[in-house]
């Protein structure tokens, strides 16, 4: 079933399976507000959000598109959130039901970034799995298009302190707050704020993550299109300078991207790029 839905003031589109699970997608940004698997929220979303139809929404999944965080001279994590998308028809199909959301070039974005395009995240619903697959095709006649970005997943945990991630150990690693590299441990944990690039090789590209938070895992997989995983979470300190997000909010969230940071994707002229991520509850 699809159905019309209000999130603060923003217009949404609601899938639910015959099961119970659901998914709830905002206009804006095609930004993923809400997946209930199994009678529980397997995403974090930040009650002080503002809800102002062009603030970026924090938690859910954002689409950071067409710039990662602040590597270029675009707004912080690009344009394509802050948006909005067309949502197409539902499929429903038993079981299983997927709805595309789509965003194209027009002369706002022209403004800030000087390229054609047409962008479709195909928000996708199983039983126990939620797989969002961005699509990105360069309709410029005559000259590549390049972009960095991420799905910025905020997944729902009950305790930082007692949550582990498994998965990318060996991997080459960037920490981003001390600005050292080095090589992942066989299982991340979270104490303080954590803000760490993982390069994905031939040893983990194509590896499901598992993280663990208390009694439940949700395994993490990512399409080899996309070059990193990026973990993040604010900490207790860096979290109470985030207007948009309350002082406790650290604890209760981490997110584990699908990205690409450190060197851009380059689509050519009538090319087209696809990556997903696909979230299973275990």
């Amino acid at each position: 079933m699809v159905n019309a839905a209000i999130a603060g003031q923003q217009a949404c589109q609601r899938l639910t399976l015959p099961c119970g699970d659901t998914v709830l997608v905002a206009l804006q940004g095609a930004h993923v507000l809400s997946w209930v698997s199994q009678g529980r929220e397997r995403l974090f979303l930040s009650p002080n959000n503002l809800w102002d139809g062009h603030s970026a929404i924090r938690g859910g999944v954002p689409v950071c598109f067409p710039q990662f965080n602040q590597r270029g001279t675009l707004p912080k994590h690009g344009f394509a959130r802050n948006m909005n998308w067309t949502a197409g028809e539902a499929v429903i199909n038993g079981d299983a039901a997927h709805i595309d959301f789509t965003f194209s070039a027009h002369a706002d974005t022209l403004v800030l970034w000087p390229h054609a395009f047409v962008a479709q995240l195909r928000v996708a619903l199983v039983p126990g799995q939620l797989t969002l697959t961005l699509t990105v095709r360069n309709t410029d006649t005559d000259q590549d298009l390049q972009f960095t970005g991420a799905l910025h997943t905020y997944l729902a945990v009950d305790d930082i302190d007692l949550t582990e991630l498994r998965g990318l150990g060996g991997s080459p690693e960037w920490d981003a707050v001390a600005d050292v590299h080095g090589v992942a441990d066989e299982v991340l944990y979270f104490d303080g704020e954590f803000d760490r690039v993982y390069t994905l090789g031939a040893r983990t590209a194509g590896q499901a993550l598992a993280l663990q938070d208390g009694t439940t895992t949700l395994q993490i997989e990512q399409s080899p299109s996309w070059a990193e995983s990026v973990v993040w979470n604010p900490g207790e300190h860096k979290c109470a300078t985030l207007a948009d997000m309350p002082p406790d909010g650290f604890a209760r969230m981490l997110c584990v991207e699908a990205a690409q940071v450190l060197e851009p994707i380059s689509i050519p002229a009538g090319g087209q790029w696809l990556g997903w991520q696909r979230l299973t509850v275990s």
